[in-house]
């Protein structure tokens, strides 16, 4: 389904997985854990009746004041409206900057000439790690490597723009249909040496 709304707030608020229901209580911390405030994203961490936070072979792993983390990466807005932009275990740790990846994501698949991607972080011993965008062109197209970079450095800053762009057929996906990420890490970590 396509969605259209020409008021800025609703439209923006449509990107949203919407508010917290009321037994839910939900927070956005900081690396150093502080609690930040809206329009910031952070690490989601939630608490309420119906979370239990235990997991098999690890008990609980909720903090002491009962806060579960969801290692997602989310922001909350000033209408409380809840943004989730990834794991936090995707995040690529570029030159001291923290990225998410379906922040560029995004971006990419706008282009009229990709299908799918995928955005993972190799490591690099200059940067720490590089943005490469792993690309699915759209059928029958043959998208430009540096016409993509432009078009995520023309919606983002510059911090974004992919290092590489290598094209694929398919992305590779397990049983369920979620793509390997780690695969694609690996495998681009090792094309580099």
């Amino acid at each position: 389904a396509a969605l259209a709304a020409s008021d800025d707030a609703v439209s923006r608020r449509l990107g949203s997985v919407g508010q917290p229901v009321p037994s839910i209580e939900v927070q956005i911390r900081g690396e150093d854990g502080t609690v930040l405030g809206p329009g910031q994203a952070g690490e989601l961490f939630v608490r309420g009746e119906q979370v239990s936070g235990r997991y098999t072979d690890t008990g609980s792993v909720l903090d002491a004041d009962g806060w579960f983390p969801t290692k997602d990466v989310a922001m909350l807005d000033e209408g409380g409206y809840l943004f989730i932009g990834g794991r936090s275990d995707d995040t690529i740790i570029r030159g001291g900057e923290n990225i998410a990846p379906a922040e560029i994501e995004d971006v990419l698949v706008e282009h009229p000439l990709v299908r799918g991607c995928v955005v993972v972080g190799p490591e690099d011993p200059e940067w720490g790690q590089i943005i490469v965008a792993v690309v699915v062109p759209a059928d029958g197209a043959a998208p430009d490597p540096d016409e993509l970079r432009e078009h995520v450095r023309a919606h983002l800053r510059g911090s974004r723009t992919p290092d590489r762009v290598v094209f694929r057929n398919e992305l590779p996906t397990n049983a369920t249909g979620k793509v390997l990420r780690r695969e694609l890490v690996d495998e681009y970590s090792r094309s580099r040496t």
